[in-house]
């Protein structure tokens, strides 16, 4: 992930580095950095066209960061769902989005402190839902609730600000 042309730390440095592209004519670096960025190519191919004035926006970066990381971790399940509830408050938060947009801000480190609230959390499941699951009891489960992982993303992304 961005081996090309590096982890760009806002959506404004990827708009400037594809104006820069544009400008020299490089179509095929402007379709670079929206690909390594997680962007539509229709949204690279109508900035390259005139049709839009900036390749992205800070929800759009955000989302497009999210997806290529969700992309290289391979995920699935509830961990994309996960994934997809960030996309979902980036595109509502541009303060949440721009802070996902960042260097250094990784998603497989927010899913890993939502995976460790889970853990500290468990709890043993009652024993007949345990049997009616064809599984042996004991089992223990912990997973944080909806609220608690929206604490836990704007705590990693944004800090102890929110």
């Amino acid at each position: 992930m961005f081996e090309k042309f590096g982890e760009f730390d806002s959506f404004e440095e990827i708009n400037r580095a594809a104006a820069a592209q544009l400008k020299e004519g490089d179509i095929e670096a402007v379709m670079a950095i929206a690909e390594e960025n997680g962007l539509d190519r229709e949204d690279a191919e109508d900035f390259c066209t005139g049709a839009i004035d900036e390749l992205t926006t800070a929800s759009l970066a955000a989302v497009g960061k999210l997806d290529a990381e969700a992309k290289e971790l391979q995920l699935k399940g509830m961990m994309l769902d996960w994934k997809d509830s960030i996309a979902e408050r980036c595109l509502e938060d541009r303060a949440l989005a721009m802070a996902v947009r960042r260097k250094g801000k990784r998603l497989e480190q927010c899913m890993g402190e939502i995976l460790k609230a889970g853990f500290r959390k468990k709890e043993e499941i009652h024993k007949k839902i345990v049997k009616a699951a064809g599984l042996n009891p004991p089992l223990y489960i912990g997973m944080p609730g909806k609220a608690e992982i929206r604490k836990i993303v704007e705590n990693y992304y944004l800090g102890e600000k929110k």
